[in-house]
């Protein structure tokens, strides 16, 4: 497999975006859970005032195979905002979504991704790339682990959703 081209998402690259959204669905076992359609992914990333950033990784030469034919196949994201570190007083990335598609696993798409966001925060002073990850994600945690990045034991996420969300703001 030829070296991916990394670059930052474009316009014509939401479908496929949102493609590999409900193939992460999937692979995390919600397949149903994706609500997101294209016009939010068009504003989200290509608004006014963009708060969320997407890195693609593009195979050279393999075009997509449906409808979109001609255009480079995306073989993985990465899907990032900034966050903001009190205590180093800077920001960083906070990584949202990584995913490579499961035919192009093992070929250096993820580590190429992630390299992307880590030269992104040293070229802009960014102190931290953070992320999260299912327990049960035991692939994904030994590739992390083997980049030397660590888990925040000492942390849990929490969420705030749905009518408890709601019943807060009022």
């Amino acid at each position: 497999m030829t070296e991916p081209i990394i670059r930052p998402a474009s316009p014509a690259d939401v479908p496929q975006i949102l493609d590999l959204i409900h193939e992460l669905a999937i692979y995390e076992r919600e397949p149903d859970a994706v609500k997101t359609t294209e016009e939010q992914l068009h504003r989200s990333f290509f608004g006014e005032h963009p708060a969320v950033f997407a890195t693609v990784a593009e195979a050279p030469g393999e075009a997509d195979a449906d409808a979109r034919a001609g255009a480079p196949r995306l073989q993985g994201m990465a899907l990032w905002f900034l966050s903001y570190s009190t205590w180093e007083g800077e920001h960083g990335i906070w990584l949202e979504d990584l995913y490579v598609r499961e035919d192009a696993r093992g070929g250096g798409i993820g580590k190429a991704l992630l390299s992307s966001l880590a030269q992104e925060c040293v070229a802009k002073g960014y102190r931290r790339l953070e992320w999260s990850v299912l327990k049960w994600n035991e692939p994904s945690i030994g590739f992390y682990t083997s980049l030397g990045a660590f888990p925040m034991d000492d942390w849990d996420t929490f969420r705030l959703t749905g009518d408890p969300l709601q019943a807060l703001g009022r």
